[in-house]
């Protein structure tokens, strides 16, 4: 029963509903003023309309509009600002135009005016670890650099690391017959030496020519090699003035034909740890400078040596003693 009243109710509702748009929809022509939207009452406590009222729609557009205006304004007080910032119309804007053409020019300098060793030595710190670390943190200030280049170099000197060109592999020593006071001396390199090469090496065979002709070789004098220098050794300067002095004799230039060279040499009466003193010469620079294959004393022809050959455009050269 209960049911049955309740879908009644609801019909009488749809009812009242349709009515009251035909109603609202198709006006009385007596009324010159479209009758207020009708509204629906449910429980007598909540009032919901129907349709839109003519203040609803006039404050939902006014409403529209007003966001529309806020919306508008704001846009539009953000591009007054901009252009103020870029036309320094304002103090704010001068100022930060002020800041913008200041780092503009700054970077300008930095480009333009930019030393070409400080960028040399930013290049250089991209493979070079010691280098980086030495700069630190004043990579982009030359003046910071070159403090501190120099600070390093009056602290530790110029000694930078420098990768070294020689041999990894020791060469070898055989003796041919040799006699000290009428042989050559050979000795074999890994390719065609160059300009450098040839005064590298004459350089070492000069001074061991000028040590040994100062009387430098002398085994008869040699009060400290085998004394303690912990205890203050005493020299005998008398011992070694009046000692059997020994000096070199001769020695000629130093020859190349391709990557073979040649010195003869009369040690005179220069003891035999002269030839020491020159290997330990030659192992140096093999190792750190010029790669040496082997030494040979004594022989009279090595390699494809040809006498009498001195034209330097089939690969002689000389160093002069």
């Amino acid at each position: 029963m209960i049911y049955i009243l309740r879908e009644r109710e609801k019909q009488s509702c749809v009812k009242l509903k349709v009515m009251l748009c035909s109603i609202y929809y198709h006006p009385c022509p007596e009324l010159s003023v479209c009758p207020p939207p009708p509204s629906v009452y449910i429980n007598k406590k909540k009032q919901i309309p129907l349709f839109p009222t003519s203040s609803s729609s006039s404050s939902w557009v006014s409403n529209n509009e007003s966001g529309g205006t806020a919306s508008t304004s704001k846009n539009s007080s953000s591009s007054r600002r901009e252009i103020e910032v870029t036309t320094g119309s304002s103090a704010r804007g001068r100022r930060l135009l002020k800041i913008r053409e200041e780092k503009r020019k700054r970077q300008l300098d930095n480009l333009h005016n930019y030393p070409a060793w400080a960028k040399v030595l930013e290049d250089a710190c991209k493979h070079d670890h010691e280098l980086r670390a030495i700069l630190a943190d004043s990579i982009g200030n030359p003046d910071l650099m070159r403090k501190r280049v120099e600070e390093r170099v009056r602290k530790k000197g110029r000694d930078f690391h420098k990768s070294k060109t020689g041999s990894i592999l020791a060469f070898k020593v055989s003796f041919r017959d040799f006699n000290p006071l009428d042989s050559y001396i050979w000795f074999e390199l890994y390719g065609a030496p160059s300009d450098r090469d040839v005064d590298l090496i004459g350089g070492v065979i000069q001074s061991w020519y000028v040590m040994g002709r100062l009387g430098a070789f002398n085994s008869a004098n040699l009060q400290l090699a085998n004394s303690s220098m912990e205890y203050n050794p005493l020299y005998d300067a008398n011992k070694g003035f009046n000692v059997m002095p020994s000096s070199f004799h001769d020695i000629s230039d130093v020859e190349f034909q391709d990557n073979w060279g040649r010195f003869w040499v009369d040690l005179g009466t220069s003891d035999y740890f002269a030839i020491d003193v020159l290997l330990n010469c030659l192992t140096v620079l093999s190792s750190d400078y010029l790669g040496i294959q082997q030494i040979v004393f004594g022989g009279q022809c090595m390699g494809d040596w040809e006498e009498g050959m001195t034209n330097p455009d089939f690969g002689y050269k000389y160093f002069k003693i």
